[in-house]
């Protein structure tokens, strides 16, 4: 596998959760550096070794409300 892709939102009680699509992987975080180093712990637990992705690719999903 070459990349893992993981969808990041905004956590309502703030900070970010991430959730991995096709892999059944979900962590969290206070900020978007222990982000980083919270995908790649669960990367690695998830993949045996020579199963791993080369990279982590975020897409951060940003929503904004405005009034009409």
């Amino acid at each position: 596998m070459n990349e893992i892709i993981f969808l990041i939102e905004e956590a309502a009680e703030g900070g970010y959760t991430a959730r991995a699509l096709g892999a059944s992987i979900f962590t969290e975080a206070d900020n978007v550096g222990e982000l980083h180093n919270q995908l790649r712990d669960a990367v690695q637990c998830h993949f045996d070794e020579e199963m791993q992705p080369k990279m982590i690719r975020l897409h951060f999903v940003h929503e904004e409300v405005i009034a009409v």
